[in-house]
């Protein structure tokens, strides 16, 4: 078990550099999981195989980084995934599964939006509360959408993983 706060304190030592929109999307996933990200089979075989060879190097992210605060939603790195030696079959198929079991909240992340406000004016990260703000409220009149990470992030950490729930993974 993990509180919000730990999990976006993390987040920030790690990535200091992230935009209001990357703690969105940290947030996105925390509470709705890989949903928005699984299509269909095939597609997502073709992504993973083509972000494997596109990914290059990048920095030292944990194997497992649980982003809810109940530990049950996790970003699983694909480099230090590959270096383990890992069956990507069945990273596959527990990032599929998740995006069409995982039981999404967006009342969940309504909740997670206002604990990182707090979180933010309290002087967590270099992120002004009232961007995050403006920005979470904008995402909401949307209807919360996917998002990608900020250019700079992408710039910066490189980020590579998928999305999965606990449960499914097991065999790791």
């Amino acid at each position: 078990m993990y509180s919000l706060e730990q999990i976006l304190t993390n987040h920030f030592a790690r990535t200091p550099a992230m935009q209001a929109q990357d703690v969105y999307k940290l947030l996105f996933q925390a509470a709705l999981g890989s949903e928005h990200a699984v299509d269909d089979e095939k597609s997502v075989r073709v992504w993973l195989a083509r972000e494997l060879i596109e990914m290059g190097t990048g920095p030292d992210d944990p194997l497992l980084d649980p982003i809810s605060p109940d530990g049950q939603i996790l970003r699983v790195h694909l480099r230090p995934y590959l270096r383990s030696g890992k069956d990507l079959e069945i990273l596959l198929q527990a990032f599929i599964r998740t995006g069409s079991e995982w039981r999404a909240s967006t009342e969940t992340l309504k909740a997670y939006g206002g604990q990182a406000a707090h979180q933010l004016q309290a002087g967590t990260g270099s992120i002004r509360p009232e961007d995050f703000e403006a920005y979470f409220a904008d995402m909401e009149k949307q209807g919360f959408p996917a998002v990608h990470h900020s250019v700079e992030y992408t710039r910066l950490y490189r980020p590579a993983y998928r999305v999965v729930a606990s449960q499914f993974l097991e065999a790791i």
